[in-house]
């Protein structure tokens, strides 16, 4: 099973972008498929964007056109560029991995969109 570490969280201005690292210790994290979730205070968890083993990607309604998901097999990250940010998008960001029915989930990061 992997162990998921997210970084690059930050405070940015509406408007602006940052990008979020996924990186996996262990091997085979080629094998998974991998999201990026969502949790603002007092909501639930939602999906964001999951890129698959197959480096096929999907993305959230809410996030298309301004995030794109992505994937290093050679250095084990996934990546999550985020454009065009809104307060709403405000929130902490996790790493989901999964892989015959195992998931491993990441610390998560935080990312504050405001002026």
């Amino acid at each position: 099973q992997v162990q998921l570490v997210e970084s690059g969280g930050g405070l940015v201005q509406p408007g602006g972008s940052l990008n979020l690292s996924c990186t996996a210790s262990g091997t085979l994290f080629g094998i998974y498929d991998v999201a990026w979730y969502r949790q603002a205070p007092g909501e639930q968890r939602e999906l964001v964007a999951s890129i698959t083993r197959d480096d096929s990607a999907d993305y959230a309604d809410f996030v298309k056109g301004r995030f794109t998901i992505s994937r290093d097999y050679a250095k084990n990250v996934v990546y999550l560029r985020m454009s065009s940010l809104k307060p709403e998008d405000s929130a902490v960001y996790y790493c989901n991995a999964k892989w015959s029915g195992l998931t491993s989930w990441g610390q998560g990061t935080q990312v504050t969109v405001s002026s």
